[in-house]
């Protein structure tokens, strides 16, 4: 009887033992998914019949950029707050102040949408803080007053009253898209008019000097008191009136300028520090470059600033449209709250997700239903597109960014000239510069390079017949037809690209040179999620000989310089571009940037903003976020 007893305790605590460990495995598992497991750089499914890579002597300094970014990133994803408590402590330490009303309930959103970081908003908090240097009565009017301008100027409005779209000033698609996605959430947003800029450029700048007192100002104002209102204040005047009353007064109205006969780093200019580059003739270019390329091989080592202008400007104000030949500039120096799609550095436009990606158009969207694994793919170097970038005539358009990346990528006109590229050889790798100027690159650029201007446009003469003699138009390519190439480029237009994103999602390797700013940029690494090009493209050879080689090792003398296939390296960041992408750049990303973003933008131009926001200590939602983690 005893015997039988112990047996059957015996065998209940065997069961029970092994339910506890099959819960804790389950529920650890669980668990470790959501928080999102970092995977180690190179983690991917290698084909067992693909060739190894070459291995090569001395330097890589590519291999190097690619270790840093890894361990950038690296950092990033694993110090996300993974609580509501973790978030508001992080809010604090980052931006000195309690979060703005409706952060529990966006806070909420974010985590039932799977948004990947809920802490890295700092775009956000660089756009407005300039504003708490005004008064916020005086910001309502010059946002009332941009939006009722007779002239239009550019600017169309959504009006959110009692929790819904009032209205809208202007029409077109901009606005109507805006409205879409604003709609989703306005229940939760305050009173506010909201100014959009409808160009494709940005509008605002304000002299450095100018802005470090309003920065100083800002800093001064910061404050956590013990109590403060979880709520936004209600009826404040100096809003757009909803019945027809125009209560704007001269001293409101925005000014606003072209540059004429003048080149935009003229304007840019006074926005940097004085030792800056653009601002100090007495640094060379080369001094310049060495802020963010690596020595000798002059790769972009810090893509954040190969977008300067303060770093850049000098270098490439003769060589991009925008800065030189713009299709169109309006600017003001005035602090006004204007949302811009894009921005150079030194504008001090609001950045908001691109209508473009809410509006799902076919020629800016990822469809996968034509992409193809990595190993399928062309090994080609693709790009189609009008010849847009800025005003063209007979004497510039040779020095335009898209058709210089044409000159870069046509073998004929090639004939005769060396590029830089990174040779796979111990005379060369063994030195403290890895790179060669001695490849002639004709050959490679006729055999993996296909770049095709499909139609003219924004020429003086409007006909552009000066492109007869030059280019040969090609067919356009719909967007998901290009994704049967390895490589897809992309590079700015009159503003920022919209193919960026799809690009990224894509299973193709996203090759990026701009100078344009967007919503997104902090949270994509260079290196780890695409391959930053600089927008001098004399790295361009350089990066596209070492990821498809220039083949067999049969000649390793200066004069034809052998550079080693990096095709694993390739895919691995196209692998790492698209994971990385389908968590941070979906659509509900920007639904929850636009969220935060406009809960920011209320609390801004409260008249109460000192002592309105969030002061607890997010224990509250502690059986929310655990609940998330089972």
């Amino acid at each position: 009887m005893l015997v039988s007893h112990y047996s059957h305790r015996r065998l209940l605590l065997l069961t029970s033992g092994a339910f506890v460990l099959l819960f804790i495995y389950y529920f650890g598992t669980v668990y470790r998914h959501q928080l999102g497991v970092v995977p180690k750089h190179g983690d991917s499914v290698h084909d067992e019949h693909e060739e190894p890579e070459e291995k090569c002597m001395g330097n890589d300094p590519i291999k190097m950029l690619l270790d840093k970014a890894d361990n950038a990133w690296r950092k990033y994803d694993t110090a996300r707050s993974m609580s509501f408590s973790d978030a508001v402590i992080e809010y604090r330490l980052r931006y000195g102040r309690h979060p703005p009303p409706g952060f529990k309930e966006w806070y909420i959103f974010a985590r039932d949408n799977d948004v990947r970081n809920v802490d890295d908003f700092d775009q956000i908090n660089d756009d407005l803080r300039p504003f708490w240097s005004a008064e916020p009565k005086t910001i309502r009017r010059r946002v009332a007053a941009a939006c009722q301008d007779p002239n239009g100027n550019s600017i169309a409005a959504l009006h959110i009253r009692n929790g819904a779209i009032a209205n809208i000033t202007g029409d077109g698609w901009r606005i109507d898209t805006m409205k879409s996605l604003v709609a989703r959430f306005a229940e939760k947003l305050p009173d506010m008019d909201i100014a959009m800029n409808t160009m494709d450029q940005p509008r605002l700048v304000t002299k450095w000097e100018d802005m470090q007192a309003m920065l100083s100002k800002e800093i001064a104002s910061r404050a956590t008191p013990p109590i403060a209102t979880y709520s936004f204040t209600k009826n404040m005047e100096g809003f757009v009136s909803m019945t027809g009353n125009n209560n704007v007064t001269e001293e409101d109205k925005v000014k606003w300028a072209g540059i004429p006969s003048k080149q935009y780093m003229e304007v840019a200019a006074t926005a940097c520090p004085p030792e800056s580059p653009a601002r100090n003739p007495i640094l060379s270019i080369q001094e310049a470059d060495a802020r963010y390329k690596t020595p000798g091989a002059g790769l972009v080592s810090n893509f954040n600033m190969s977008s300067d202008l303060c770093v850049v400007g000098p270098a490439i104000k003769d060589l991009h449209g925008f800065l030189f030949s713009s299709s169109s500039i309006s600017h003001s120096d005035a602090l006004i709250p204007i949302f811009s799609e894009c921005k150079v550095n030194v504008n001090n436009d609001i950045l908001f997700p691109a209508n473009m990606y809410w509006k799902n158009d076919e020629r800016y969207t990822y469809n996968g239903v034509e992409d193809i694994d990595w190993n399928k793919k062309n090994e080609t170097l693709f790009w189609r597109g009008a010849t847009s970038g800025g005003i063209q005539t007979a004497d510039n358009w040779s020095r335009m960014h898209r058709q210089r990346l044409e000159f870069k990528m046509n073998g004929t006109k090639l004939i005769g000239k060396t590029e830089r590229v990174l040779p796979c050889n111990d005379q060369s790798l063994s030195s403290t510069d890895p790179a060669s100027s001695s490849f002639q690159p004709t050959n490679f650029a006729n055999k993996y390079f296909d770049f095709g201007f499909t139609d003219p446009m924004a020429c003086m003469p409007a006909n552009c017949e000066f492109y007869n003699d030059t280019y040969t138009y090609k067919e356009k390519s719909p967007l998901s037809h290009q994704f049967v190439n390895k490589y897809l480029v992309d590079i700015d237009g009159h503003s920022f690209s919209g193919r960026w994103r799809a690009f990224l999602l894509s299973k193709s390797l996203g090759i990026k040179a701009t100078i344009f700013r967007e919503w997104h940029d902090s949270r994509l690494f260079a290196w780890r999620h695409f391959v930053p090009l600089d927008n001098r493209y004399d790295d361009f050879y350089a990066l596209m000989t070492y990821f498809i080689g220039t083949g067999a090792n049969n000649n390793t003398s200066p004069s034809n310089p052998h550079v080693a296939r990096h095709d694993k390296t390739a895919r691995m960041l196209a692998r790492q571009g698209r994971e990385w992408a389908e968590k941070v750049l979906r659509n509900e990303d920007i639904e929850a940037y636009m969220y935060r973003l406009l809960l920011e933008y209320g609390r801004v131009i409260d008249d109460n903003r000192d002592s309105i926001g969030y002061h607890g200590d997010g224990s509250e939602l502690a059986e929310f976020d655990e609940h998330l983690t089972r």
